[in-house]
C-alpha cells in the first residue's frame, strides 16, 4: 500500500472514531475533510445553538473533544501528529509526522472512546478516591487547562448560581425552544439526547441538574449527589483557540476518569449566562476563565447506564478529498 493512502486511511479511521465524541446536547457540530497528508476539522454551524451558544462557546468545546478523540484514535495505531491550529477555518489542522509502535497506553485509551458515556444518573455514597481525583486534575493540566475542585461550601454557592442560570434561562422562550428541538424522542435523524438518555424526573440533588423541559425513561437513581466531586474546567484564555483546547481537555478527563470507573457528567448552563458565568469566575478566585462545570462519581457497576446516545452517520460528517 502505498504511503499516502496508508496515512489516508488511518485519517479516515480516526475521523470516524471521532464521531463518538461529547457534544453539546449531542449535536455534533463539526466537520472533517480527509486529505492525502492532513485531517482539517471545520464547525458544521448548522448544528450550533444560537441561542445558548451565541459566541459559540460550546461549540468549540464540542470539536475540541471531536479533534481530541481523533488524536486518540491516531496514536492507538501509531501515529505521531502535529497539530495546526489556525485562526478561524478550518479550526484545527492534523498533520501525520511518523508512524511506529504503538504504546500500550494510547490503546489503553482509545478503548474508552466506545465506553465513554453521558449519564446522568445521581452518583453513589463513595467519593472519588483522592489519588484518582488527583490524577485526573493532572489529565487536565496536561491538555492545557485547569481543574479546580470544590469545596462543600463552594458547592452550596455554586447550587445558587445552578439556580441563577435555570432561571434565566426559564424565562427565555426562544432558549427553551431551541433546547426542546434536541431533547426527548428516538431521535432518528442521529443527533440530540433520546428520551432514554433522560431521567423520568430530575433528582433532589443540592446541586441541581439541567431541566430539558422534558421527561425521558432512565431511572435517576435513587442516590444524591453529597459524595460527588464538583469541579470547574477553567483556563487562563477567552478566546475561540481557547474553547477548543477547553474541549480537548474536557475529553482527555473524561477518557480518563471512565478508566478509572469515574462518571462525569458535565454542565454548561452557569457558563451559558454572564451573568452567572461572572459568578462562576469569581468563585474560582479571580484566577481564570471557567468554561465548564463537571461532577465526578462513583455509580452501581451492576446498574447499566443508559445506551450511547446516535450518532450522525459518516457520509453526513466526513468528506474524502484525494
Amino acid at each position: 500500500m502505498a504511503a499516502d493512502t496508508q496515512t489516508q486511511r488511518a485519517l479516515l479511521q480516526a475521523a470516524d472514531a471521532a464521531r463518538y465524541a461529547p457534544s453539546v446536547h449531542n449535536t455534533q457540530p463539526w466537520r472533517w475533510v480527509v486529505r492525502p497528508d492532513r485531517l482539517e476539522l471545520f464547525a458544521a454551524a448548522d448544528r450550533g445553538l444560537p441561542v445558548a451558544d451565541p459566541d459559540r462557546h460550546l461549540l468549540l468545546i464540542s470539536c475540541g473533544a471531536a479533534l481530541h478523540h481523533a488524536r486518540v484514535a491516531l496514536a492507538a495505531e501509531g501515529w505521531q501528529c502535529r497539530i495546526e491550529r489556525p485562526a478561524g477555518e478550518p479550526l484545527a489542522v492534523l498533520h501525520p509526522t511518523g508512524h511506529g509502535p504503538v504504546d500500550p497506553v494510547a490503546i489503553r485509551h482509545f478503548e474508552q472512546l466506545r465506553v465513554r458515556r453521558t449519564d446522568r444518573r445521581t452518583v453513589g455514597d463513595d467519593p472519588v478516591a483522592p489519588d484518582v481525583l488527583d490524577a485526573l486534575v493532572r489529565v487536565v493540566e496536561q491538555a492545557g487547562a485547569r481543574l479546580h475542585p470544590l469545596s462543600r461550601d463552594q458547592v452550596i454557592d455554586l447550587a445558587v448560581i445552578v439556580e441563577q442560570a435555570a432561571k434565566a434561562q426559564g424565562a427565555d422562550d426562544r432558549l427553551q425552544a431551541e433546547t426542546s428541538a434536541w431533547a426527548g424522542g428516538d431521535r432518528a435523524a442521529g443527533t440530540g439526547i433520546p428520551g432514554p438518555s433522560l431521567p423520568r424526573e430530575l433528582p433532589p440533588t443540592t446541586v441541581a441538574e439541567r431541566d430539558f423541559g422534558t421527561t425521558g425513561s432512565l431511572p435517576a437513581g435513587t442516590g444524591h449527589d453529597n459524595a460527588a466531586t464538583y469541579a470547574v474546567l477553567y483556563g487562563p484564555g477567552d478566546d475561540p483557540a481557547d474553547w477548543l483546547r477547553a474541549g480537548e481537555a474536557l475529553d482527555a478527563v473524561w477518557l480518563a476518569a471512565t478508566e478509572h470507573d469515574v462518571n462525569l457528567l458535565p454542565s454548561s448552563a452557569p457558563v451559558e449566562v454572564p451573568f452567572t458565568r461572572h459568578e462562576l469566575r469569581r468563585l474560582l478566585g479571580d484566577v481564570g476563565n471557567p468554561y465548564l462545570v463537571v461532577r465526578l462519581g462513583t455509580q452501581d457497576p451492576a446498574h447499566a447506564g443508559p445506551a450511547h446516545t446516535p450518532r450522525l452517520p459518516t457520509t453526513q460528517v466526513i468528506e474524502v478529498v484525494d
